[in-house]
C-alpha cells in the first residue's frame, strides 16, 4: 500500500510497547522524537504554507486486494483539548482500517503536528483538515472523501465541507459542540468566540504555564475525562496518551487559544444548517456534553441523520462495534444511495 507524503515518515507495530510504563508516563518530552506513536499504519508529515507541518497516519488494506468492500477513503479528526492528538479516534481508526483507507491527523498545536508560536484560529484548523483532504484526494485518484470529527472539531470540518464541498462526501459529527442551550448565536459563522484580554492573560509566562501544568496533571486529565465519560471508568490508555501529549513543552499553546474561545464560532449552527451533503450526528445522553437542545437549525433536513446513544460523549469507546456498525450504515444508506 503507497501513499504519497512529504517530510519523514514513521512506520510502526500497531501496538505501541510504551503504551502505559509509568516511568515513561514520568518523563517530559523534549521533542517530538519523544513523543509516542499512537496508531498503526503509518504516520507521515505535509508541509502546508497555511498550515503549517501537519502530522498524518494511514492505514488501509492493500488497493490491489480481492474482496476489499470499500476503497473509498475516510479522515478523523481528533477533538479539541489540553492534550489532544490522534489517539483520541483509534478505536475508529482500528475498526476502518480493516476494509478502507484510513487517514487521521493531529491538527495544528497537538500531536506531532507543529506547535508553533503562531495564532491558533478556527481557519488554521479548516486550513489543516483541507491540506489533508487535498492529499487524501490526490492519493485516491480524485476520490471525495468520508469525514468523521470530534466534539469541536465539528466546526472546523463543517467549515472545510463548506469552503471544498467537491472533496467531502460526508460527515459524521461526533457530539458536536453549537447545539447547547448555552452555545453562541451572535454573530456570523465566520466570526469567533475569542477574548483578546483572556488569551492575553493566559499567555503571561507567570500565569499561563503554571495553569497549563495544573490543567495537564495527571488528576485533572483524569478529572475531565470522566466528565466526557460521564462516570468513574474511562480508557486507560486513552488517559496515558492524554498525558503524554500534553507533557510537550510547547503543549499550552494551541490550548491557550481554546480557553480564551478563539476557536469557537461566534454561530456554527448557521453553518451546519447550510450543509449539503450527508451529516451523521451521533452522541451520548450522559456526561457534561450531552445537551442537544437547540437543534432547530438541522431539524427536518433530509441531509441529516441523528442517534443517541446510552454513553458518554465518545460513545465509539464505550460500544465500538455498534457504533462502526451504525457509522457503515449510514455511509451505505445515505451515501451510496
Amino acid at each position: 500500500m503507497h501513499f504519497e507524503s512529504d517530510g519523514q515518515s514513521k512506520r510502526h507495530p500497531a501496538a505501541n510497547a510504551k503504551a502505559l510504563n509509568p516511568r515513561w508516563l514520568r518523563a517530559v518530552p523534549a521533542s517530538f522524537d519523544d513523543l509516542p506513536e499512537v496508531l498503526s499504519g503509518r504516520r507521515f508529515n505535509i508541509d502546508d504554507p497555511k498550515a503549517g507541518r501537519i502530522s498524518c497516519y494511514v492505514d488501509g488494506p492493500d488497493p490491489a486486494a480481492a474482496g476489499v468492500p470499500d476503497q473509498t477513503p475516510v479522515l478523523l479528526v481528533h477533538s479539541i483539548n489540553a492534550s489532544a492528538s490522534a489517539h483520541e479516534v483509534k478505536p475508529i481508526y482500528d475498526a476502518l482500517k480493516l476494509d478502507r483507507p484510513t487517514y487521521t491527523l493531529d491538527l495544528p498545536g497537538f500531536g506531532h503536528s507543529e506547535r508553533s508560536d503562531r495564532d491558533y484560529t478556527q481557519e488554521l484548523m479548516k486550513d489543516a483538515i483541507l491540506a489533508v483532504v487535498r492529499r487524501i484526494n490526490q492519493n485516491h485518484q480524485g476520490a471525495a472523501v468520508d469525514t468523521l470529527a470530534v466534539s469541536l472539531s465539528s466546526e472546523f470540518l463543517t467549515k472545510a465541507a463548506l469552503e471544498c464541498p467537491e472533496l467531502i462526501r460526508s460527515l459524521a459529527l461526533v457530539s458536536p459542540t453549537g447545539f447547547a442551550r448555552n452555545a453562541s448565536r451572535k454573530g456570523g459563522a465566520d466570526d469567533d468566540c475569542g477574548r483578546a484580554g483572556v488569551l492575553r492573560f493566559l499567555q503571561r509566562p507567570r500565569v499561563g504555564k503554571p495553569l497549563f501544568r495544573l490543567l495537564s496533571s495527571k488528576w485533572s486529565i483524569r478529572f475531565f475525562l470522566k466528565k466526557t465519560w460521564g462516570g468513574k471508568e474511562i480508557d486507560e490508555e486513552f488517559f496515558g496518551n492524554s498525558l503524554r501529549m500534553a507533557q510537550h513543552p510547547d503543549a499550552h499553546r494551541a490550548p491557550f487559544y481554546f480557553l480564551s474561545g478563539y476557536l469557537f464560532s461566534a454561530n456554527i449552527a448557521e453553518a451546519y444548517a447550510r450543509l449539503q451533503q450527508p451529516v451523521w450526528m451521533p452522541h451520548g445522553d450522559r456526561g457534561d456534553f450531552n445537551d442537544y437542545s437547540r437543534s432547530e437549525p438541522i431539524e427536518g433536513k433530509s441531509n441529516w441523520r441523528t442517534t443517541e446513544y446510552q454513553t458518554g460523549a465518545l460513545p465509539y469507546y464505550e460500544i465500538p462495534e455498534r457504533f462502526v456498525s451504525d457509522y457503515q450504515e449510514f455511509l451505505t444508506e445515505s451515501v451510496a444511495a
